[in-house]
């Protein structure tokens, strides 16, 4: 009896605590709800907003507390409220802010006062981006894209599954920690898509962590040069500032100041920012991006912030939402991200914070009639900041913090819509609950049978540009199997259906993919290929079947073999297209092939975060092979004979590169290592995310006389590699590998090390050289090979009106190749691309032993 006694005191006592709910609108003047306006809850460090029609709730356990109410523009307001039991409703109305302006006399040479004021916040920029040495909160998402125009065909292919309306939906809840100097970790406790239920959403609270006390802001996706921030240290180089006047917020003053972008097409926001004063802190912002400022992708850009006390003397940011419009292809539409965070716990850097005074000048010695000159500025003493005492308790554990940097909890996406209606700060919208509840239960029917199989049904309708140039893609859908055939004719350098070359005539290559996924990210593929050379009459064939085993180690297992035509340089540095154009319209047979019957087997794996492995061994009789055909369509005169040269390289190391058939067993292993890796986990994948390390890499080949083999040498290398951003000066890329041979008992041209060369009009690959012959400096001796790019990203054109108009991009290029033969052989490459958006030209000139060779221009893909 006793026991039953105490399990309904428990209850009781636990019905007496449960969390009451506050809910209400938030409007303006004239009634009219403002979305996305901000609630601080003091005593918790809260808060939440409202959503697009002004409406808000949340979930409070009983106690009384001040509400704070804020919308860019308008009056803060100030509400205490009683919660208890159930559910009450609280209904605010803002007013406009009413701005105004100091009382200062201003002649027309005099500063406006916004410059002062935007001064002493630069000053204090650092100090503020480094108030806290470690936080953690619980961060509220929301991702919402809609599309309000589809077209009903892309480049003549049809459109499908993609209607007007909300087309993603999500929401998240996460635990996000930082402690100085740059560690973050978050664990993703909730996910919901709409439409999904067994999908995880792609918020990432981490990634909306953007603060205007960074010099420079970097979105990913919008540009690849970041943008000035209005409190960067350079900014009055970028920005003008206006004084808009300033209005009272709990005992507070708070500054309005316009930022105006001093030049059209620099990388700047518009619009307006808050400043404390006295503080010189943020209170809040909204910015905005345009294509102006050089984003991709969309046309414009918003981001509005607010911040609010969580310590006396720390603020944090409470809400912060990004919107954009954007339209392209003839598709329109638009949609925002917003995060809202409560839950803070703050370790503080500071004691007390910095402090600006205003010195007085010092007192005129004479006095002097002259014209009234403009007023000097005032000077500021800094009061350095008091350190923060060593905390008893750290808010955030080392053991947190790894190079994961985001963990997606399993069962994150099993929450029901109870558990969301409680947790959820942001009432969702009419069209949003509409949204989940149309797409939910037609999720069923979305992922039946019949349905995927009337998708496919248009899907799988071939066209003529699919088949000649794109490559045709069969799916099956329900079952995730998927059959993949070449195009005709390849532009991008892949495989081709049809081919011509010297050694086989008009070639018939076709390749057929086969895939088949599981629910668990695991696939496997199975890649049949035939080819028959029309002039030779050779027909060949291979097989190779593929296994994606571990999607948390990207481990993938495949064994392929038959008998084939491949080049003799390894790294197949000339595309099939072009090697056909340039041998029918040139007369020029660049392309060197051998025929090899082979079996092969491979494997690639990570082994530890940040390391992996990748091995192959291969056996293979390997025949050579000779011209057969001398078909061109350039003209030649009677008696003149065919320029073509023979299917055998010319090589600076042999004397005679031709070889004989013969037997080889090769294998070859490789190690690959990023420090600090990054990377985020969720319940069925792992996802690498990056370092600011460069790539090492250590790897090795060898021939052995086994089993028949009739080949022997020993191959190692060492590379780097990298790709590293100067912010707005652009971003760099670069590789270098060093390698050496030994044991070389027996060797064929097939076995020496090959360098990407190029010898067209045609832009080879940007990490190889641009005007190196395929073979003549192939190497079985000590080599170092280099490449260097740098993207200005439009620093340089941006000041030219009519490459900033025309939106095109500078480009350097460094290649570097040191061997036995070919001395120290540089390229030096000056480009423009993003022409037509699509396009890139480069003229480049190398040398050779401080000599000039050779100059060219190359014409390729530059994104």
């Amino acid at each position: 009896m006793r026991h039953h006694l105490l399990l309904l005191l428990l209850l009781l006592l636990s019905l007496s605590t449960q969390a009451g709910t506050l809910r209400g609108r938030v409007t303006d003047e004239n009634g009219k709800g403002l979305p996305f306006a901000s609630i601080y809850i003091k005593e918790t460090a809260s808060g939440t907003g409202t959503n697009d029609q002004g409406l808000y709730q949340l979930q409070l356990s009983p106690g009384t507390y001040t509400l704070e109410f804020k919308y860019v523009g308008y009056r803060a307001q100030t509400e205490t409220v009683t919660i208890g039991e159930g559910t009450q409703e609280l209904n605010v109305q803002l007013q406009p802010e009413v701005l105004n302006l100091k009382e200062v006399v201003v002649r027309a040479a005099d500063e406006d006062p916004a410059y002062t004021i935007m001064r002493n916040a630069i000053r204090l920029r650092k100090y503020h981006q480094n108030e806290v040495n470690a936080w953690s909160a619980r961060v509220y998402m929301k991702s919402v894209a809609r599309m309000d125009k589809v077209p009903p065909k892309v480049l003549g292919i049809k459109v499908v599954d993609v209607d007007t309306g909300i087309v993603y939906l999500s929401e998240s809840v996460s635990e996000l920690a930082f402690k100085k100097p740059n560690k973050i970790h978050e664990r993703m406790i909730s996910s919901k898509v709409s439409g999904q239920k067994r999908g995880f959403s792609f918020n990432q609270a981490s990634e909306m962590n953007v603060s205007f006390y960074d010099n420079l802001l970097k979105v990913q996706g919008l540009s690849e040069r970041g943008f000035v921030s209005p409190l960067a240290s350079n900014a009055l180089f970028y920005y003008r500032f206006e004084y808009m006047g300033a209005f009272e917020e709990n005992g507070r003053t708070i500054n309005k100041i316009k930022v105006i972008p001093r030049r059209k097409n620099d990388p700047v926001f518009s619009g307006s920012i808050y400043i404390v004063d006295g503080t010189w802190r943020i209170h809040s912002t909204d910015l905005k991006l345009t294509k102006d400022a050089g984003i991709e992708f969309v046309d414009w850009i918003r981001v509005r912030q607010v911040y609010a006390p969580v310590l006396e003397h720390v603020w944090m940011p409470v809400q912060q939402r990004f919107t954009f419009e954007g339209a392209g292809l003839g598709f329109r539409g638009g949609g925002y991200a917003m995060g809202v965070y409560s839950k803070y716990k703050v370790q503080p850097a500071y004691a007390r914070p910095p402090k600006l005074e205003e010195v007085e000048p010092e007192p005129a010695t004479e006095t002097v009639v002259a014209e009234a000159k403009p007023a000097k500025r005032p000077t500021f003493k800094l009061i350095e900041p008091e350190a923060a005492a060593p905390a008893e308790q750290p808010v955030v554990s080392d053991k947190l913090f790894s190079k994961e940097v985001l963990l997606v909890e399993k069962g994150s996406n099993e929450r029901d819509s109870a558990y969301w209606a409680e947790i959820r700060p942001v009432p969702l919208t009419q069209q949003e609950v509409v949204d989940y509840q149309k797409k939910d239960s037609l999720e069923v029917i979305k992922n039946s049978k019949p349905y995927q199989d009337s998708l496919d049904a248009v899907r799988n309708v071939p066209s003529f540009g699919s088949f000649l140039l794109g490559g045709y893609t069969y799916s099956n859908s329900y079952a995730r199997k998927f059959y993949r055939f070449d195009p005709v004719v390849s532009l991008t350098g892949g495989p081709s259906i049809l081919q011509y070359n010297t050694v086989e005539g008009v070639a018939a290559d076709v390749r057929v993919e086969y895939l088949r996924r599981f629910e668990d990210r695991r696939a496997y593929t199975i890649e049949p290929a035939v080819r028959y050379g029309f002039s030779n009459n050779k027909l060949n064939a291979k097989l190779k079947m593929g296994y994606h085993f571990n999607p948390f180690k990207n481990s993938y297992v495949s064994v392929e073999g038959g008998r084939y035509v491949q080049q003799i340089n390894n790294l197949e540095p000339i595309s099939p297209f072009v090697n056909t154009l340039y041998t029918l319209l040139a007369e020029r047979n660049y392309l060197k092939l051998y025929q090899r019957d082979f079996g092969q087997v491979s494997l690639r794996s990570e082994i530890v975060n940040g390391i992996n492995f990748i091995g192959s061994v291969n056996y293979a009789h390997r025949m050579p092979l000779q011209n057969t055909a001398d078909f061109t369509l350039k003209e030649r005169g009677k008696d003149e004979a065919s320029t073509f040269t023979p299917n055998v390289p010319v090589n600076a190391e042999l004397a005679d590169a031709a070889f004989m058939p013969h037997e080889a067993l090769i294998l070859s292993a490789a190690l690959q290592f990023r420090p600090g890796l990054r990377y985020m986990t969720r319940p069925d994948d792992k996802i690498n995310l990056g370092s600011k390390y460069p790539t090492f890499a250590l790897s090795y080949r060898g021939a052995f006389k086994a089993f028949g083999g009739d080949v022997q040498y020993n191959t190692a290398a060492l590379s780097i590699s990298d790709e590293v951003s100067f912010g707005l000066l652009g971003r760099s890329k670069y590789n270098a590998i060093s390698g050496i041979f030994w044991g070389k008992e027996d060797m064929r041209l097939l076995d020496y090390k090959h360098f990407n060369g190029n010898r067209t009009i045609v832009a080879g690959v940007y990490n190889g050289f641009q005007l190196l012959d395929y073979y003549r400096y192939s190497t079985n001796n000590a080599y170092v090979e280099a490449h260097y790019e740098h993207h200005f990203n439009g620093f340089l054109f941006n000041k030219i009106p009519l490459f900033r108009k025309l939106k095109w991009q500078e480009v350097v290029s460094l290649n570097y190749l040191n061997t036995q033969q070919s001395g120290n052989y540089l390229e030096l490459g000056l480009g423009v691309e993003h022409i037509f958006k699509v396009f890139r030209v480069d003229f480049v000139t190398s040398f050779q032993e401080g000599n000039r060779a050779r100059t060219g221009i190359m014409i390729g893909f530059g994104f």
